[in-house]
């Protein structure tokens, strides 16, 4: 019951006009965002921070502008997989399996509208899941000491390659990378400057803020000028897009796919509770289990209505399933989870256990608007479909420069220094290099978020232990945080190359049905 009454006070939070309002934007801009080929959630709300601050929004208006648009790209990226057969982001890559068969095949109105009803499904049981699942862990996690968030810190970075990594050495070098930008600044503890070679603005370190505005916004735009550069002139592509045709599918085919949408629901979300494994291992989980127990006919990857919302019910799960470790222990479950994480921080908030009992007002309206952006984003993303095909052949180079203004004008208007802006110019640099060499960007936002934190307990459990570091492997649940930590880090090296060949031998065997 106190759950239900905390849920109850969420709602009036978020029942002003204000929210209602940043709710509709966010899910709007956020369909928008996901539905453009490459940007993805994580740079979107990367893209909307400085307007969030801009805007002088609270906590808690902030925090629901922020996971509408988080929400609402998820939603968005199945668009392009339909149309255009090229993913929104990574999560959208198996929709594209079924999805744009059946736009080839006409019916591309009925696989928008099944995959929002999808997507639908699969966010809103996931929101129940937070619901109960969030205060849970956050009974487990007051058992914590010093030792125990060390070795916790350890597993995020440990796990955050996820299973579908390509090079966890990369992972690593990422991740190394962040803490080593973490230590820039005035040691907490003694005082010394370190890593600031003299510089007077360095001394209280790097905004992380600045960073992942540069690392993820900034170097998209860097991105876009590359290939502008040695691409051909013109976008024609675009204006190929299989025909809508009827928009709603007839009610028998939603009920064959129900099923698939429950299922699927619940893999996505404990694809997503636990960290580093996130959205792209869900809609790939998700469409691998309803192939083998549904698709006896051999009709999946040729327009079978359910190979569409399988995957986008477990990916839309696993967005909401990342929120439950990010809220109740302060470790993001995915990349934009530590988006979401640095915004919390900036805002003095932080995330974990005593988030329940300090700030329920913030995290318990955050919740209730994601319950009312999933009905927002259902009344958007059905009868607003032509309107968010047309937004596709918008061409990127009118975007861009609205890109790049958002992040120098939002990064200026929070902090009101031009070093920041160069240190912005410096990250997103950084970041489209490392792009160029497939080296992760998620790593080092982690890394620069909970460097801090993760050193502070560090030295503090060393300090209790007497200089003693058995106490780092001391108690029985830091013992099984540094195991799972082991195998998390060691799994993607030995079943990821199995799993990312049987992802592509499925695109490769879609490809070849249709040409």
């Amino acid at each position: 019951m106190e759950v239900f009454q905390s849920l109850a006070d969420g709602f009036a939070v978020a029942f002003t006009l204000q929210n209602l309002g940043l709710a509709l934007i966010g899910c709007f801009l956020g369909t928008i965002i996901g539905a453009l080929p490459g940007l993805g959630p994580s740079n979107g709300v990367a893209i909307l921070i400085p307007l969030a601050f801009t805007l002088g929004l609270g906590p808690t208006p902030a925090m629901i502008l922020l996971t509408s648009v988080y929400y609402g790209a998820m939603y968005g990226g199945r668009i392009s997989s339909i149309l255009l057969n090229i993913p929104g982001d990574e999560p959208a890559l198996m929709t594209t399996l079924d999805g744009y068969p059946m736009a080839k095949n006409g019916r591309a109105g009925e696989a928008l509208t099944l995959s929002g009803i999808a997507s639908f499904v699969g966010a809103f049981f996931a929101t129940w899941g937070l619901v109960f699942l969030a205060p849970l862990l956050v009974k487990v996690a007051l058992l914590f000491g010093p030792a125990e968030y060390f070795a916790l810190f350890t597993l995020a970075f440990a796990t955050l390659g996820g299973i579908a990594s390509r090079n966890q050495a990369k992972a690593v070098f990422a991740a190394a990378l962040g803490l080593g930008i973490a230590m820039i600044g005035v040691d907490g503890q003694t005082g010394v400057p370190r890593f600031t070679f003299g510089e007077v603005h360095l001394y209280d370190g790097i905004d992380f803020l600045v960073a992942i505005v540069g690392l993820f916004a900034l170097s998209e735009v860097f991105v876009f000028l590359e290939q502008a550069a040695t691409r051909n002139r013109g976008e024609k592509h675009q204006d190929n897009h299989p025909k809508i045709g009827r928009i709603l599918p007839e009610w028998s085919v939603i009920l064959s796919c129900t099923p698939s949408m429950l299922r699927s629901t619940v893999l996505g979300f404990l694809a997503g509770v636990l960290p580093g494994a996130g959205a792209s291992l869900g809609s790939f989980i998700s469409y691998s289990v309803e192939k083998r127990l549904v698709d006896k006919e051999g009709t999946f990857g040729t327009g079978d209505p359910r190979g569409v919302a399988a995957p986008e019910a477990g990916n839309n799960a696993a967005a909401g399933g990342a929120l439950v470790p990010m809220l109740a222990l302060g470790v993001p479950g995915s990349g934009t989870t530590a988006v979401l994480l640095a915004v919390l921080l900036s805002l003095n908030i932080t995330p974990g256990p005593l988030l329940f009992q300090n700030n329920p007002d913030v995290v318990w309206g955050l919740i209730a608007a994601l319950f009312i952006a999933n009905f927002v984003l259902l009344a958007l993303n059905i009868p607003m479909v032509g309107m968010f095909v047309r937004i596709l052949m918008v061409p990127t180079r009118f975007l861009m420069p609205v890109v790049a203004m958002v992040s120098f004008v939002g990064i200026y208007g929070i902090s009101g220094s031009s070093f920041d802006l160069l240190v912005m110019v410096v990250f997103g640099v950084l970041g489209w290099v490392l792009r160029k060499f497939d080296v992760p960007l998620v790593p080092i936002i982690l890394g620069i978020l909970l460097g801090a934190a993760m050193e502070k307990n560090l030295r503090r459990a060393i300090t209790i232990s007497n200089g003693d570091w058995t106490t780092l492997v001391h108690s029985g649940l830091s013992i099984t945080l540094w195991a799972i930590a082991i195998i998390g880090f060691v799994l993607p090296i030995l079943v990821g190359p199995a799993l990312r060949r049987r992802m592509s031998v499925r695109r490769s065997e879609e490809d070849v049905t249709f040409d």
